[in-house]
């Protein structure tokens, strides 16, 4: 009765072939063919499937049914059993999935973006990882990636963009650290830079870190002069900004309820400082006649104190970049050729706004007395020095208000009547 491989193959005809033992080749009316093992369970007869033909070979469905069988003679149903051992591999599946790099790089996202305060650097985070890992390491077991995992995903792109494969190596690192700190992994996380330094090139090296373009300090008073002449709310907040030797981002948001007029104190709240502490801002009496020229535009508390265009909102990210533009003039004469920017560093490059931190850095440094703690505070940066800094518990503020003040005095006097200030003009 047995079946034969030939047989199997040839049979066209819908019905049951018998191979013996309760095996069955089942032609189907439409041409299809299965394999179906029959077995009686104390008083019910059961139908096991045991696959399609001829994906599944004659050989291949005796061998299952006597595995079936065998489940039989120790009292276990085949069929219950297979619908548990199907079950526990879905778990089984599932459980390595919550393993994966993926899953776990985004548990580790979603419980802690909250506390990172820039936008930028939240989808900086996922995008970073979606480019470049988890293509390579996504679905893999975060117990099971090593160094060579590690080394696929950075040397591609090391010397290409070393700025973002440093911050992608330490990203990875705090992932496979969190597996860790979680109990899924126990072996030395492959992604520090100690055990990687030999594999991959010092890239500091090889492209050194270039600096903020900054206008040098002596070159300042004139700068100051031509800027105070433009009666634009980006011309104020750059001059406000030269004056405190703030971030552009922490003056672009300053609204007036941070500002205390009467004791000449700006206070930035730490959820917008680098550091991610409050920082106090003593501000001179040029910027608090910066204050004076934008107080016609404030209307409420929590107002802007630089707005852009539009209603209730800050000055663009772009304003001083397209302020500073404006300054340099064309960029060609009228043969064509390219004129060099008229406020540039000592290297020729059109100044950003941000060097001019650099600028009043130098100045401190070179032209006056005050202690370089002084002026770090008055940058707000914070102590490298873990035991120093446990000691400075003050934040210097009335010795920076005199290092402000001669700073005032310095870049030179304000215009003794001062540009009205026009609504909605942003820049």
């Amino acid at each position: 009765m047995k079946l034969s491989a030939v047989r199997a193959r040839s049979e066209t005809k819908p019905g049951r072939y018998n191979d013996g033992n309760g095996l069955y080749l089942l032609v189907r009316p439409d041409g299809r063919k299965g394999w179906v093992l029959r077995y009686r369970l104390g008083t019910k007869q059961r139908d096991m499937g045991l696959g399609s033909y001829p994906e599944v070979s004659l050989a291949t469905a005796r061998q299952s049914a006597a595995e079936a069988r065998e489940k039989l003679r120790s009292g276990e149903d085949p069929i219950t059993a297979r619908k548990v051992g199907r079950a526990a591999l879905a778990r089984q599946v599932q459980d390595a999935e919550q393993r994966s790099f993926q899953v776990l790089a985004e548990r580790y996202i979603a419980k802690h973006e909250a506390t990172w305060r820039n936008p930028k650097h939240r989808q900086q985070w996922k995008n970073t990882l979606a480019t470049y890992a988890y293509p390579q390491i996504g679905k893999q077991d975060v117990a099971q990636i090593d160094r060579a995992d590690v080394l696929a995903i950075l040397e591609p792109i090391w010397t290409k963009t070393p700025e973002t494969a440093s911050r992608l190596r330490g990203r990875i690192e705090t992932i496979l650290d969190f597996a860790a700190s979680d109990g899924l992994r126990e072996a030395t996380n492959p992604a520090r830079l100690a055990d990687l330094r030999h594999a991959l090139p010092n890239v500091r090296k090889l492209q050194p870190v270039e600096n903020q373009p900054a206008l040098p300090w002596r070159k300042l008073p004139a700068f100051m002069a031509e800027l105070r002449k433009r009666p634009a709310t980006a011309a104020r907040a750059l001059e406000f900004l030269i004056l405190t030797a703030a971030r552009t981002n922490e003056v672009m948001g300053a609204t007036w309820h941070e500002i205390d007029e009467e004791h000449g104190i700006w206070t930035i709240p730490g959820k917008r400082m680098k550091s991610g502490r409050q920082h106090r801002v003593a501000l001179s009496s040029a910027a608090l006649a910066i204050l004076k020229q934008m107080a016609p535009l404030r209307k409420k508390s929590d107002d802007y104190v630089f707005p852009g265009p539009r209603p209730k909102s800050p000055l663009s990210s772009m304003a001083f970049l397209m302020l500073l533009r404006r300054m340099q003039g064309p960029k060609t004469n009228d043969k064509g050729r390219e004129h060099p920017p008229v406020w540039a560093d000592q290297d020729g490059r059109p100044i950003t706004a941000h060097g001019f931190r650099a600028t009043f850095r130098t100045w401190a440094g070179d032209a006056t007395e005050f202690p370089r703690e002084v002026v770090e505070a008055a940058l707000a940066h914070t102590i490298k020095d873990r035991a120093e800094a446990a000691y400075a518990r003050g934040d210097l503020l009335d010795r920076r208000r005199a290092l402000m003040e001669a700073w005032v005095t310095y870049v030179g006097p304000q215009p003794s009547d001062p540009l009205v200030m026009v609504p909605g003009r942003a820049q």
